[in-house]
Protein backbone atom coordinates (compact mmCIF):
# COMPACT_ATOMS: atom_id res chain seq x y z
CA UNK A 1 0.00 0.00 0.00
CA UNK A 2 1.73 3.28 -1.33
CA UNK A 3 1.05 6.33 1.41
CA UNK A 4 -1.56 7.73 -1.86
CA UNK A 5 -3.73 4.49 -0.67
CA UNK A 6 -3.81 5.64 2.84
CA UNK A 7 -6.27 7.42 4.96
CA UNK A 8 -4.26 8.96 7.32
CA UNK A 9 -0.57 10.03 7.16
CA UNK A 10 1.20 8.31 9.43
CA UNK A 11 3.70 9.68 12.15
CA UNK A 12 6.94 8.29 13.58
CA UNK A 13 7.16 6.97 16.20
CA UNK A 14 9.76 4.70 18.75
CA UNK A 15 7.00 2.48 20.51
CA UNK A 16 7.44 -0.84 22.57
CA UNK A 17 4.09 -3.08 21.53
CA UNK A 18 3.11 -6.16 22.67
CA UNK A 19 1.00 -8.10 20.12
CA UNK A 20 -1.36 -10.47 21.54
CA UNK A 21 -2.94 -13.42 20.40
CA UNK A 22 -4.66 -16.94 21.34
CA UNK A 23 -7.06 -14.95 23.59
CA UNK A 24 -3.92 -13.21 25.09
CA UNK A 25 -2.64 -16.86 25.56
CA UNK A 26 0.19 -15.98 23.37
CA UNK A 27 2.44 -13.00 22.90
CA UNK A 28 5.01 -11.52 20.62
CA UNK A 29 7.44 -8.25 21.88
CA UNK A 30 7.50 -5.34 18.44
CA UNK A 31 8.46 -1.94 18.06
CA UNK A 32 5.74 0.16 16.35
CA UNK A 33 7.93 2.41 13.70
CA UNK A 34 5.11 5.00 12.42
CA UNK A 35 1.23 4.96 13.30
CA UNK A 36 -1.57 6.91 12.14
CA UNK A 37 -5.03 7.11 13.26
CA UNK A 38 -6.06 4.04 11.26
CA UNK A 39 -2.82 1.83 11.56
CA UNK A 40 0.72 1.58 11.62
CA UNK A 41 4.20 -0.23 10.57
CA UNK A 42 5.50 -2.46 12.93
CA UNK A 43 8.73 -4.51 13.04
CA UNK A 44 9.29 -7.81 14.75
CA UNK A 45 11.83 -10.63 14.34
CA UNK A 46 9.61 -13.49 13.06
CA UNK A 47 6.54 -12.41 11.04
CA UNK A 48 5.67 -15.51 9.40
CA UNK A 49 3.89 -16.68 13.07
CA UNK A 50 1.61 -13.41 13.10
CA UNK A 51 -2.03 -14.18 12.76
CA UNK A 52 -4.38 -12.52 10.39
CA UNK A 53 -6.08 -10.78 12.99
CA UNK A 54 -4.75 -9.36 16.70
CA UNK A 55 -4.38 -6.66 19.61
CA UNK A 56 -1.77 -4.44 19.62
CA UNK A 57 -0.89 -3.35 23.06
CA UNK A 58 0.93 -0.43 23.93
CA UNK A 59 2.19 0.03 27.23
CA UNK A 60 3.59 3.58 27.14
CA UNK A 61 -0.02 4.68 25.75
CA UNK A 62 -1.92 2.36 27.77
CA UNK A 63 -3.92 1.87 24.56
CA UNK A 64 -4.68 -1.58 22.68
CA UNK A 65 -6.18 -1.76 18.90
CA UNK A 66 -8.05 -4.71 17.25
CA UNK A 67 -5.26 -4.70 13.92
CA UNK A 68 -5.69 -6.65 10.47
CA UNK A 69 -2.56 -8.24 8.80
CA UNK A 70 -2.03 -5.66 5.65
CA UNK A 71 1.72 -6.48 3.91
CA UNK A 72 4.74 -8.48 5.64
CA UNK A 73 8.47 -7.47 4.42
CA UNK A 74 11.62 -7.96 5.82
CA UNK A 75 10.92 -8.07 9.16
CA UNK A 76 7.91 -5.22 9.27
CA UNK A 77 4.26 -5.40 9.08
CA UNK A 78 1.72 -2.93 7.69
CA UNK A 79 -1.44 -3.49 10.23
CA UNK A 80 -4.59 -1.85 9.70
CA UNK A 81 -6.75 -0.75 12.27
CA UNK A 82 -9.89 -3.10 12.60
CA UNK A 83 -12.11 -1.31 15.35
CA UNK A 84 -11.28 2.47 16.41
CA UNK A 85 -8.60 3.00 19.33
CA UNK A 86 -9.59 1.28 22.64
CA UNK A 87 -8.59 2.53 26.13
CA UNK A 88 -6.97 -0.47 27.66
CA UNK A 89 -9.30 -0.14 30.30
CA UNK A 90 -12.03 -2.32 28.50
CA UNK A 91 -12.53 -5.15 30.50
CA UNK A 92 -11.56 -7.44 28.01
CA UNK A 93 -8.66 -5.89 26.09
CA UNK A 94 -6.75 -5.18 29.51
CA UNK A 95 -7.52 -8.82 30.43
CA UNK A 96 -6.31 -10.17 27.54
CA UNK A 97 -2.76 -8.03 28.13
CA UNK A 98 -2.53 -8.76 31.42
CA UNK A 99 -2.85 -12.47 30.85
CA UNK A 100 -0.57 -13.03 28.63
CA UNK A 101 1.99 -11.07 31.63
CA UNK A 102 0.60 -13.31 34.07
CA UNK A 103 1.12 -16.38 32.30
CA UNK A 104 4.81 -15.60 31.81
CA UNK A 105 5.31 -14.60 35.66
CA UNK A 106 3.70 -18.04 36.28
CA UNK A 107 6.22 -20.12 34.11
CA UNK A 108 9.13 -18.00 35.46
CA UNK A 109 7.62 -18.45 39.20
CA UNK A 110 6.98 -22.09 38.26
CA UNK A 111 10.70 -22.62 37.11
CA UNK A 112 12.35 -20.85 40.44
CA UNK A 113 10.40 -23.08 42.33
CA UNK A 114 11.30 -26.04 40.80
CA UNK A 115 15.08 -25.12 41.52
CA UNK A 116 14.55 -24.32 45.12
CA UNK A 117 13.07 -28.22 45.61
CA UNK A 118 15.78 -29.40 43.60
CA UNK A 119 18.31 -27.24 46.63
CA UNK A 120 16.11 -28.35 49.00
CA UNK A 121 16.16 -31.78 47.91
CA UNK A 122 19.86 -32.45 47.54
CA UNK A 123 20.66 -30.17 51.13
CA UNK A 124 18.12 -33.04 53.22
CA UNK A 125 19.98 -35.90 51.11
CA UNK A 126 23.47 -34.44 52.52
CA UNK A 127 22.25 -33.87 55.88
CA UNK A 128 20.67 -37.34 56.07
CA UNK A 129 23.60 -38.95 55.34
CA UNK A 130 26.27 -36.73 57.37
CA UNK A 131 23.96 -38.26 59.96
Amino acid sequence: MTSDQRQDIRKRTFLKGLILFNKGASSMDCLIRDMSETGARIELSETSTLPEVFDLYIPQKDETFRSALRWRRDGAVGIAFVDQRKPAAEPEVKQDASIGVLLRRIAELEAENAALRSVLATMGAAKASAA
